[in-house]
Protein backbone atom coordinates (compact mmCIF):
# COMPACT_ATOMS: atom_id res chain seq x y z
CA UNK A 1 0.00 0.00 0.00
CA UNK A 2 0.70 3.44 -0.78
CA UNK A 3 -0.22 7.08 0.17
CA UNK A 4 -0.83 9.27 -2.64
CA UNK A 5 -3.14 12.55 -2.82
CA UNK A 6 -6.02 12.88 -5.54
CA UNK A 7 -7.49 16.59 -6.04
CA UNK A 8 -11.11 16.38 -7.14
CA UNK A 9 -12.81 19.51 -7.68
CA UNK A 10 -10.22 21.69 -6.07
CA UNK A 11 -9.92 19.47 -3.29
CA UNK A 12 -7.48 17.07 -1.81
CA UNK A 13 -8.21 13.62 -0.88
CA UNK A 14 -5.65 11.54 0.69
CA UNK A 15 -5.84 7.79 -0.38
CA UNK A 16 -3.99 4.72 0.77
CA UNK A 17 -3.99 2.48 -2.05
CA UNK A 18 -2.29 -0.55 -4.13
CA UNK A 19 0.67 -0.17 -6.47
CA UNK A 20 -1.11 -1.41 -9.05
CA UNK A 21 -4.78 1.10 -8.24
CA UNK A 22 -2.74 3.88 -8.39
CA UNK A 23 -2.75 4.65 -12.40
CA UNK A 24 -6.39 3.53 -12.59
CA UNK A 25 -7.52 6.43 -9.69
CA UNK A 26 -5.71 9.38 -11.14
CA UNK A 27 -6.91 8.54 -14.77
CA UNK A 28 -10.43 8.45 -12.95
CA UNK A 29 -9.85 11.56 -10.91
CA UNK A 30 -8.76 13.37 -14.48
CA UNK A 31 -11.86 12.21 -15.66
CA UNK A 32 -14.20 13.61 -12.96
CA UNK A 33 -12.46 16.86 -13.20
CA UNK A 34 -12.82 17.34 -16.97
CA UNK A 35 -16.44 16.17 -16.22
CA UNK A 36 -16.60 18.79 -14.16
CA UNK A 37 -14.93 21.54 -16.00
CA UNK A 38 -17.26 20.42 -18.87
CA UNK A 39 -20.26 21.16 -16.70
CA UNK A 40 -19.11 24.32 -15.38
CA UNK A 41 -18.89 26.04 -19.04
CA UNK A 42 -21.64 24.36 -20.69
CA UNK A 43 -24.37 25.24 -18.38
CA UNK A 44 -22.81 28.05 -15.91
CA UNK A 45 -22.66 25.77 -13.55
CA UNK A 46 -20.91 27.26 -10.50
CA UNK A 47 -20.95 25.13 -7.45
CA UNK A 48 -18.84 22.35 -7.20
CA UNK A 49 -21.62 20.28 -5.28
CA UNK A 50 -23.69 20.51 -8.52
CA UNK A 51 -21.08 19.91 -10.75
CA UNK A 52 -20.06 16.31 -9.11
CA UNK A 53 -23.96 15.53 -8.03
CA UNK A 54 -24.19 16.01 -12.21
CA UNK A 55 -20.78 13.41 -12.56
CA UNK A 56 -22.40 11.06 -10.72
CA UNK A 57 -25.52 10.79 -12.09
CA UNK A 58 -23.78 10.59 -15.91
CA UNK A 59 -21.37 8.11 -14.73
CA UNK A 60 -23.84 6.01 -12.62
CA UNK A 61 -26.40 6.03 -15.74
CA UNK A 62 -23.98 5.30 -17.84
CA UNK A 63 -22.69 1.86 -16.10
CA UNK A 64 -26.54 0.73 -15.58
CA UNK A 65 -26.95 1.23 -19.46
CA UNK A 66 -24.31 -1.38 -19.81
CA UNK A 67 -25.76 -3.64 -17.22
CA UNK A 68 -29.03 -3.62 -18.63
CA UNK A 69 -27.51 -4.50 -22.09
CA UNK A 70 -25.41 -7.22 -20.52
CA UNK A 71 -28.61 -8.69 -19.33
CA UNK A 72 -30.70 -8.61 -22.38
CA UNK A 73 -27.68 -10.22 -24.34
CA UNK A 74 -28.12 -13.33 -21.66
CA UNK A 75 -31.44 -13.51 -21.43
CA UNK A 76 -31.29 -13.86 -25.40
CA UNK A 77 -28.31 -16.49 -25.15
CA UNK A 78 -30.67 -17.98 -22.68
CA UNK A 79 -33.86 -18.32 -24.59
CA UNK A 80 -31.49 -19.57 -27.92
CA UNK A 81 -30.14 -22.22 -25.50
CA UNK A 82 -33.43 -23.83 -24.28
CA UNK A 83 -34.36 -23.46 -28.24
CA UNK A 84 -31.36 -25.67 -29.31
CA UNK A 85 -32.12 -27.86 -26.24
CA UNK A 86 -36.19 -28.02 -27.15
CA UNK A 87 -34.51 -29.21 -30.93
CA UNK A 88 -32.12 -31.70 -29.17
CA UNK A 89 -34.41 -33.26 -26.83
CA UNK A 90 -37.12 -33.88 -29.68
CA UNK A 91 -34.61 -35.63 -31.81
CA UNK A 92 -33.52 -37.83 -29.18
Amino acid sequence: MQKIKLNIGNRVYPLSVDTNQEEILRKAAKQINQMINDYESKYAVRDKQDSLAMCALQILSQSKTFSNDDDKEIFEIGEKLNKIKELIDSRL
